[in-house]
């Protein structure tokens, strides 16, 4: 297809061309304009979400054939990342599917958040030093504890945990809203007797952690029933105990990750990222072992958010849909 008396337009100018229209919106459109390339809303460092966003970014750069790299921003989080899609700053995020599906409920039109993946599942950790009186979350009233950063997505789930053991965050000692690496810091020192943490197993951060300093993880075990009851967004999960060198495997909460995108991309975008993505599962795997569970059949999983439709057109090709 061409334009009278002029070249044929190549598929890769087509889909370059709609990459950059995908991202810019039409004039109609209310609200900020988004920017006008790809920006991947990522996460703290060290963590899955920035390593996982900055490969995304240059598996789509080089497959694709876009004129400059996707930005990546380093963020706080879930809570953040979905902001900054909503709000047009981003074109792409990684959230925690509580998060998503909490912020998509209030948000409708182009700027509503829809799926293109579910990456892989996110493990809650509550981290003490091994010697710590701590076993359980009720043994968290009257601690030292970091709930994690306004703008993470793990501070949702510390106060949902909290609430659901009647403590709450006026039953705590000392309250800190720490990220991952002030937090682990904190608890080296002796500052906080614990912190929450949400993210892939094993964790960078707490991996090095454990490496110099034995720790435990807090077993929810307890506490899982009762969450599920409220939300059932989350799963059980269970952490072995060589990851960490723990003393033994430890039950603690699952929630699912999803990468997305705003309801106003257009579906041959949407479907050229999800399927870069997918051809390059091996290089995901290799930027965080927690990829490795990436697969086209697992990765509609993301309710309670609706795949984008050109998400949808991609699994159905594939079979997996």
């Amino acid at each position: 297809m061409g334009t009278v008396g002029g070249p044929a337009l190549s598929r890769r100018a087509l889909l370059r061309a709609g990459l950059v229209a995908g991202a810019l919106g039409t004039a109609a459109c209310t609200g900020p304009a988004p920017p006008p390339r790809l920006v991947i809303a990522g996460g703290v460092q060290p963590g899955v979400y920035i390593s996982l966003a900055r490969v995304l970014a240059e598996i789509w750069q080089a497959r694709l054939g876009l004129p400059a790299r996707p930005e990546v921003l380093m963020t706080a989080g879930s809570t953040q990342n979905m902001e900054l899609l909503i709000g047009g700053r981003a074109t792409v995020a990684i959230s925690q599917v509580d998060v998503a599906a909490d912020v998509a409920a209030d948000v409708i039109g182009d700027a509503e958040p829809l799926a293109l993946a579910r990456l892989y599942d996110d493990i809650t950790h509550l981290v003490v030093r091994r010697d710590s009186r701590l076993r359980t979350l009720d043994d968290l009233r009257g601690a030292r504890v970091s709930i994690g950063p306004a703008g993470s997505g793990y501070q949702p789930i510390a106060l949902r945990l909290l609430d659901v053991a009647d403590i709450g965050v006026g039953g705590l000692g000392e309250r800190a809203e720490l990220g991952l690496v002030e937090a682990i810091e904190a608890l080296r020192a002796g500052r906080i007797d614990a912190f929450f943490w949400s993210g892939g197993v094993p964790t960078d951060g707490i991996r090095a952690l454990a490496d110099e300093l034995p720790i435990r993880l807090l077993d929810l075990g307890e506490a899982l029933g009762r969450m599920r009851e409220r939300f059932p967004v989350y799963s059980v999960g269970t952490v072995p105990a060589n990851v960490y060198g723990l003393p033994g495997p430890v039950s603690c909460l699952s929630v699912r990750n999803v990468l997305l995108v705003p309801a106003a991309m257009d579906g041959e975008t949407a479907r050229a990222l999800i399927d870069a993505a997918f051809a390059e599962q091996p290089r995901l795997a290799q930027a965080s072992p927690a990829a490795v569970t990436i697969d086209s059949r697992s990765a509609i999983g993301t309710q309670p958010v609706p795949l984008h439709p050109g998400a949808v057109e991609f699994y159905r090709s594939t079979k997996g849909y």
